[in-house]
């Protein structure tokens, strides 16, 4: 049970969080976002500049592709819940830009606690861990992706789990070849969890 009534109430806890040293250079806290109650939620690994910026999660070029993809497999990004594994931006300056940073391991481990307190108040059924950091973040364990990807597994409170790639991986790939193959396996994890939210709705609609 979550310590707060609210996402709202936990976004605004979140913002003055001092758990880790990132909230020393990130501009925001950034929040997930979505409906109470969404049988999916989805995890990242932290926020973007762009999402540093704006203080929603997955509006930079991994968010776009993360909403082309669910798109195809009918899965409508405003029936999830979106977050990250850590919610500051962890980034190291390079003249003007900010390039990221992988978050280390007691920084996931550090915000572990806010990602726990938003599945508690939004309760989904399924968690989608989107790289290895969210997967640390959800099983507070290190995990490969290729270990885990495209199953279902059971977790706690009758909830189940299915790790895939973060989409900025299919931003970086450089052949085509790769680019296609690595997009139809992300749509194929996708579906799986499309699938699955189907299934329930349609128990739902017949309870």
């Amino acid at each position: 049970m979550s310590e707060f009534m609210t996402l709202a109430a936990l976004a605004g806890e979140e913002e003055i969080c001092t758990r880790c040293p990132l909230y020393q250079n990130a501009t925001q806290a950034v929040p997930g976002e979505g409906p109470r109650g969404a049988r999916v939620m989805l995890v990242g690994e932290q926020p973007g500049d762009a999402e540093d910026l704006s203080g929603r999660p997955f509006v930079g070029p991994a968010g776009r592709v993360l909403d082309k993809a669910l798109s195809k497999v009918g899965m409508p990004r405003e029936e999830c819940f979106v977050t990250n594994a850590v919610k500051h931006f962890k980034f190291e300056p390079r003249g003007k830009r900010r390039l990221h940073k992988k978050p280390d391991a007691g920084e996931i481990d550090a915000c572990r606690w806010w990602l726990a307190q938003e599945r508690a108040i939004v309760a989904p059924g399924l968690i989608v861990a989107l790289g290895a950091s969210a997967i640390r973040g959800v099983l507070a364990r290190a995990e490969p992706v290729s270990r885990l990807r495209g199953r279902l597994i059971d977790l706690d409170r009758e909830a189940k789990f299915l790790a895939t790639i973060h989409p900025s991986f299919l931003l970086r790939l450089q052949e085509e070849e790769d680019k296609r193959r690595e997009w139809a396996l992300f749509l194929s994890d996708l579906a799986i969890a499309a699938e699955w939210a189907r299934a329930g709705d349609g128990m739902q609609a017949n309870a």
